[in-house]
């Protein structure tokens, strides 16, 4: 069978942290509801010189999951439960964030130092109430 599209919707694209350019396709002002998933966010395609990767330090996340899949780039995550690694090429992270958590993503040293390229996809995904 085949479809056709009926329209294409742009992703809002937004500079986050410590300024990772991110691209979110929903939620937008046209496309509103799509409970369990709060977040879809594509990072990059982004080429960086060495010495410029961006990530985005600590902040706080609350009630929800993130899925981060890792297209290209390196980075390390790190939580204030005390977990961290790093996430390379090909890797997924699954974080809970239950009843909250500071979280950082940031490039790591060495991509930093030897610059490259970022892409990186993370699905944000709602918890019941009573995990939170």
């Amino acid at each position: 069978m085949s479809r056709t599209i009926n329209s294409i919707i742009p992703a809002t694209r937004t500079v986050e942290g410590g300024g990772l350019v991110v691209h979110c396709p929903f939620p937008t002002r046209v496309l509103m509801d799509f409970d369990s998933f709060l977040l879809l966010d594509e990072m990059g395609l982004t080429d960086y010189a060495p010495g410029e990767a961006k990530g985005a330090p600590d902040h706080a996340h609350r009630g929800f999951e993130t899925v981060t899949y890792l297209l290209e780039g390196e980075f390390g995550h790190k939580d204030s439960g005390g977990h961290s690694g790093t996430l390379r090429e090909g890797g997924v992270q699954w974080m809970t964030a239950g009843a909250g958590v500071i979280h950082s993503e940031m490039p790591s040293e060495a991509f930093t130092k030897r610059g490259g390229r970022v892409h990186e996809l993370q699905l944000w995904v709602n918890l019941p109430s009573a995990t939170r």
